[in-house]
């Protein structure tokens, strides 16, 4: 029974931060649409997700930001900068402030996205739409950023709570996170995420003025592209590199067999 909880716990948490980017897609197709003077639920069906809107969530994009950004650092250099693991056992005020950090933003999150039900708010309605290459590479960036922001604050976090120190990652809890995040990403990401950058595409076209959250939007999903082609150009090295290394085997075990020849 432990195990399972431990697994729930990391999955449901991990799940925060693609969460949060279908989250900020639904914030940029809001703003899009109080520009244009075209969204009257917002003032009348749901104070909740007004109050969400206009109080700016500076601190969300803060946060996503951070985390790809060292995602994509640590994927270049193999380094974590901005974010680190807990060496050991957290001591306890450091795992209380982690998990009331946590459970704020679960808490956070999930009423920004039931506000954004409640108001209507869909992010696939906009016409343009992304090459089926970018939505996979951003799909691995995503995913990537997703593992990191696992591996570095929420399983420290849990792994220490249920168990009292860190443990090594198993194939369970990776298989958990693949199925979740892909039945996440098939259900609602693969349509609403690409407003992130489409909003500003679309209001550059319209010559529009493009606010601070459609350029943050802008930037974050192109970083996740870029996260996304770094993994792919690494699995290419790794898999040249892997053959590289069956040719050398295979010429030295011919080498040898010259040898014992002569």
């Amino acid at each position: 029974m432990r195990q399972l909880f431990h697994i729930l716990t990391i999955t449901l948490l991990s799940l925060l931060l693609p969460i949060s980017f279908l989250l900020l897609a639904r914030f940029s197709s809001a703003y899009y649409l109080l520009s244009l003077n075209s969204f009257p639920l917002l003032q009348s069906s749901s104070f909740l997700f007004s109050f969400i809107l206009y109080t700016n969530p500076s601190v969300l994009y803060l946060l996503v930001s951070i985390v790809s950004i060292a995602t994509l650092i640590h994927g270049l250099t193999g380094k974590i900068t901005f974010l680190s693991e807990f060496p050991g056992p957290a001591s306890r005020p450091r795992l209380y402030i982690g998990w009331i950090f946590l459970c704020t933003l679960q808490v956070c999150v999930g009423l920004g996205i039931e506000g954004s039900i409640a108001a209507g708010i869909d992010g696939s309605s906009f016409g343009l739409e992304k090459s089926l290459l970018s939505k996979t590479i951003f799909f691995l960036g995503l995913h990537e950023t997703m593992l990191h922001w696992c591996r570095v604050v929420v399983k420290p976090v849990v792994d220490d709570t249920v168990f009292g120190v860190g443990r090594e990652e198993r194939w369970v809890e990776k298989v958990a996170m693949a199925v979740s995040f892909g039945t996440l990403w098939w259900w609602k990401l693969r349509d609403e995420v690409e407003s992130m950058v489409v909003v500003a595409e679309v209001k550059r076209e319209l010559s529009m003025g493009i606010g601070v959250a459609e350029f943050v939007g802008w930037w974050l999903y192109y970083l996740t592209v870029t996260v996304g082609m770094v993994r792919i150009v690494k699995g290419i090295m790794w898999l040249v590199m892997l053959w590289l290394c069956r040719k050398v085997r295979e010429n030295s075990a011919e080498s040898c067999g010259a040898e014992d020849k002569v």
